[in-house]
């Protein structure tokens, strides 16, 4: 018999009852992209911590008919859609570039908010994926901090499909070194943004903080 939504978040969140593999607590994100506001209000009551949408405009038009909860945006984000996003969304997730970044400081500011958000890490370097390089993360992070109006507390990151476990356990710590660094150099960052459906145990164990799952807890998309 097939799992509700409620049975899915309920053992994903006992599974994380113990932490990562630094003793810290794991933030479970649902990643919404193409579900309805009925699967949702059911995964928001069942406990998740936040709900993520992929596409600016699934942001707007789910904003109101949703539960309260904190809502973050996972999705690659253009500049001419920061208007959906900035001054209603928690956490941004996806800042993956400086043109991003200078249009939403500037949005921002007309609208009198502080974005939070993470700096997005192409930590395989694939070419299929946006993204600051590792060796160009730290600075990117501490880049993005100078603008007014923008709050970077962290890095989000997306292992590759592909790879045995030895390889993207070592992309996974390099990107927990990473995160160590900057929150080393500014207390503000907290967040290790890595882990989806299909390797979020294994980035749990290597050190993120906060898992972003669709299908794990809503089931295949239809």
């Amino acid at each position: 018999m097939e799992q509700t939504i409620e049975e899915r978040v309920r053992g994903v969140l006992e599974a994380l009852g113990g932490g990562n593999g630094y003793g810290e607590p794991v933030a479970l994100v649902a990643a919404t992209k193409t579900r309805t506001a009925e699967e949702i209000d059911r995964a928001i009551r069942a406990g998740v911590y936040a709900v993520g949408e992929n596409k600016a405009q699934e942001f707007r038009d789910k904003y109101d008919a949703v539960l309260p909860c904190p809502r973050h945006f996972i999705g690659r984000l253009q500049t001419n859609k920061i208007k959906y996003i900035a001054g209603r969304c928690d956490l941004l997730q996806s800042m993956d570039r400086d043109e991003l970044a200078e249009a939403l400081s500037a949005r921002c500011e007309r609208l009198g908010v502080t974005q939070e958000l993470l700096v997005e890490v192409n930590v395989g370097n694939e070419e299929s994926k946006g993204g600051y390089p590792p060796e160009a993360a730290l600075d990117a992070l501490a880049r993005v901090g100078e603008l007014p109006f923008l709050r970077p507390v962290g890095f989000m990151a997306m292992l590759p499909a592909e790879g045995g476990e030895a390889f993207l356990g070592g992309l996974a710590d390099r990107m927990r070194a990473l995160f160590e660094e900057a929150r080393r150099r500014d207390p503000r960052v907290k967040w290790l943004s890595m882990g989806m459906s299909g390797d979020w145990r294994l980035c749990v164990a290597h050190g993120s903080n906060m898992i972003r799952l669709g299908s794990s807890l809503f089931g295949p998309r239809a």
